[in-house]
């Protein structure tokens, strides 16, 4: 079994498990999550490559972390990632990309994710569930913050938070990569 059916698989059985626990139909976590039938079913098939959004609007429906529904029970109590070994959740148009390296567990979790974003590319994200906290460090070159329309510029050595309840949008700018680390924090309860 090759790295990204395992991975399937494991986000399966993670929706599934979800789902039940939510007590929540397939046409239920459909409309909630604004995500046909048809995908949840192959989902849960582990059939299918379901993107980004897709992913985030359902763990936000569940009340789950993107990385609770994608990863194993962790084997050790202090666990090491790579970033090449994570695969990325996102790829721009430019080459910029997104990747989820770790979260941590606890009765309010956090994710951690490395991005980069080329001059001029950007990701817009729809407004995560009400409680969700966003920081963004960037490490070098410079990025656009863009919430609620408004723009916020955070250059290397700088840090922005912001409620993540609301539009928001990551846009590189200057002639460099933009690299940033990214933390989502999620409010207290089933992760």
């Amino acid at each position: 079994m090759t790295d990204t059916e395992a991975a399937l698989r494991t986000l399966a059985h993670n929706v599934r498990a979800a789902r039940t626990r939510a007590g929540l139909s397939l046409d239920e976590l459909g409309r909630r999550a604004k995500v046909s039938k048809g995908a949840l079913v192959a989902l849960e098939k582990a059939q299918g490559n379901p993107n980004f959004a897709t992913l985030v609007r359902l763990a936000d429906t569940l009340g789950a972390s993107v990385s609770a529904l994608m990863e194993g029970r962790p084997e050790q109590r202090v666990r090491v990632v790579d970033a090449d070994t994570v695969m990325p959740l996102w790829k721009g148009e430019h080459g910029g990309e997104a990747r989820l390296m770790l979260t941590t567990s606890g009765p309010a979790a956090t994710e951690v994710w490395r991005w980069t974003l080329e001059p001029g590319e950007e990701y817009p994200s729809h407004p995560h569930q009400a409680g969700v906290t966003e920081t963004v460090s960037v490490t070098a070159g410079e990025m656009v913050l863009v919430v609620d329309g408004a723009e916020y510029p955070v250059a290397a050595g700088q840090t922005a938070t912001f409620d993540a309840d609301t539009t928001h949008t990551y846009r590189g700018m200057g002639t460099q990569t933009c690299h940033l680390i990214m933390t989502v924090h999620l409010p207290p309860g089933p992760a």
